[in-house]
C-alpha cells in the first residue's frame, strides 16, 4: 500500500514530528522486526501516542492517480492489498481509495500508547500469495521495497513500482515502472495471458 498507492506513513510522521529516524522504511531496513522495534523505541522516547500518528495520517491523501488506477484495475480483476501497515493506521486512506480489501497487521495499544504489534503471520505477503495460488488463482504482484521480495517471487508475475535504485538493482528479475498507466498496461497484458 505505502509507496505504491499512498504516501509512506512513517515518513509523514517523521516530517511532522521532526524525528528523522522515523523516516526509515522497509526500503532502508530489510528486517521488519528490527525496523518496528526501532520505531516503537522512538515513539516511547519522544512520548508519541497512537492519536498523534492518526492525526498525521488524517492529513494524508493517496498518491496522485492511485484511486483512478485502482478503479481501472478493479474493472477487470480482483485486487487485494497486502501491506505491513496496521489496521489502526489504514482506515482514513482506505476510505479515500474506496475501501479496497486490505490484509495487514495490528498494533497493540494501551491507553493510546503503542506498546507492540501483532504480525498477522510471518511472511504474510508471501503466504497470502501462496494461498491464493493454491486456490488456483493466477497472482500478479506489485511492490516497491525489500519487504515485498518474497511476495514478488511467489507470485506468477511480479513488478516493481517506483522502487528506489537499491531495490531495483538487487531485484533485476522484476520489471520496474514509474507511473500508473505503464503499470496498468503491464498488468492488463499479464491478465490476458
Amino acid at each position: 500500500m505505502e509507496g505504491v498507492l499512498t504516501p509512506e506513513i512513517w515518513i509523514a510522521v517523521a516530517e511532522k514530528t521532526g524525528i528523522p529516524e522515523l523516516r526509515l522504511t522497509t526500503r532502508d531496513v530489510p528486517d521488519y522486526d528490527v525496523l518496528m522495534r526501532g520505531r516503537l523505541a522512538l515513539l516511547a522516547k519522544h512520548g508519541l501516542c497512537l492519536s498523534h500518528i492518526q492525526s498525521v495520517i488524517s492529513t494524508l491523501k493517496p498518491l496522485d492517480g492511485a484511486l483512478e488506477f485502482l478503479c481501472e484495475l478493479r474493472a477487470f480483476t480482483q485486487v487485494i492489498i497486502l501491506s505491513d501497515t496496521f489496521e489502526q493506521f489504514a482506515q482514513p486512506l482506505l476510505r479515500q481509495l474506496e475501501w479496497p480489501t486490505l490484509f495487514c497487521h495490528r498494533l497493540v495499544v494501551e491507553n493510546d500508547r503503542i506498546v507492540g504489534y501483532q504480525i498477522r503471520i510471518r511472511e504474510q505477503k508471501q503466504r497470502a500469495v501462496a494461498a491464493l495460488k493454491s486456490l488456483n488463482y493466477r497472482v500478479i504482484a506489485v511492490g516497491d521495497s525489500y519487504n515485498d521480495t518474497t511476495m514478488l517471487k511467489e507470485a506468477d508475475v511480479g513488478f516493481l513500482f517506483r522502487a528506489p535504485e537499491n531495490v531495483r538493482c538487487e531485484l533485476p528479475q522484476f520489471k520496474s515502472v514509474e507511473d500508473y498507466p505503464d503499470l496498468l498496461d503491464l498488468i492488463r497484458k499479464e491478465h490476458q495471458n
